[in-house]
């Protein structure tokens, strides 16, 4: 653990014109107390009462629309610093501010803490804090890997609220916590993301094993359809590929609107590998300009549809 949390270096990113740390304030009634547990049961422990970090991406100081960020890392790595490239190429690919979320990681503090804290942030971006600068109406909710996974559960908690996000971003997510899908034995060793390191981390989250299905997206699926915009895409050569598949399937199956895109000849945590890949670096620049151009047209539609009668264009 303390190897895979061990400082790095790591390829610089491109430049934005402000990179900030924020703080999200801590909240006076943990998400436990206030859902009385819920799907997914909130903690309500001490560090609810905690500010939370995060870092702001923007591109420029016209108003934009937002992105919540919830980096992967098996649930038990991963930061600010680890996806810090990928929050400013999402900045600039996607024409996106971009508020990364400093989650809490296991075993320390197993599920939901993560998920808890990701709908804390969502909560307070629903408020339009004058922080995050210029907004446009609109919210997007991103995560790679096990952050797909968190940041799928978070929306789904905050379904009915006004903190639900306009579109879902999901890249390669774990999405089934059995690992008990064809291309688990079929990618599972050589492919850069062993079988045998997931089983560890997915124990390090939910260490009761009876609990896997719910926090086991595929399984959440089937039982609450999520009436928010989804672009799922998958990687050919990674174990987590067909629960993502099948993810994408089932909330198709529910009526969400899902844009699936399959990437047959990448590997896991492609986002991530631009610098090292121009196979990455091509599939990722594609990936969130597609992202860009979903969450761009849910702001306008949002903007006009809060717009005066009277206003042209949807001018306010």
């Amino acid at each position: 653990m303390r190897r895979l949390r061990a400082p790095r270096p790591r390829e610089a990113g491109p430049g934005l014109s402000e990179v900030r740390g924020i703080e999200i304030p801590a909240r006076e009634d943990p998400i436990g107390e206030r859902r009385g547990g819920g799907t997914r049961a909130g903690t309500g422990s001490i560090t609810d009462h905690v500010p939370l970090r995060a870092r702001l991406y923007r591109s420029g100081p016209d108003a934009l629309p937002l992105t919540v960020f919830v980096h992967g890392g098996g649930f038990v790595f991963g930061g600010l610093e680890s996806h810090d490239r990928l929050c400013r190429r999402l900045a600039l690919l996607a024409g996106t501010a971009v508020l990364a979320v400093d989650y809490r990681l296991a075993p320390e503090h197993p599920a939901p803490a993560a998920v808890d804290d990701v709908m804390r942030a969502l909560e307070w971006v629903a408020s339009r804090p004058k922080e995050l600068g210029q907004l446009l109406p609109g919210t997007g909710l991103a995560g790679d890997s096990a952050g797909g996974l968190i940041a799928y559960l978070a929306a789904c908690g905050l379904a009915g609220t006004p903190a639900l996000p306009d579109v879902l971003f999901l890249a390669y997510p774990n999405a089934d916590l059995s690992l008990s899908l064809q291309s688990v034995s079929e990618k599972g060793e050589g492919w850069g993301l062993s079988v045998q390191d997931l089983a560890f981390y997915i124990a390090q989250w939910v260490p009761d094993a009876s609990l896997l299905g719910k926090f086991s997206p595929v399984e959440v699926a089937r039982a609450q359809p999520l009436p928010v915009r989804t672009l799922l895409a998958t990687a050919g050569h990674d174990p987590l590929r067909d629960e993502g598949k099948l993810l994408a399937e089932e909330l198709a199956r529910g009526g969400t609107d899902v844009e699936y895109r399959p990437h047959p000849d990448l590997v896991h945590g492609f986002l991530t590998l631009d610098a090292v890949s121009p196979a990455a670096r091509h599939a990722g620049d594609s990936l969130l300009a597609a992202y860009g151009s979903l969450l761009s047209h849910t702001a306008m539609l949002r903007r006009d549809r809060n717009a005066p009668p009277d206003a042209p264009n949807g001018a306010t």
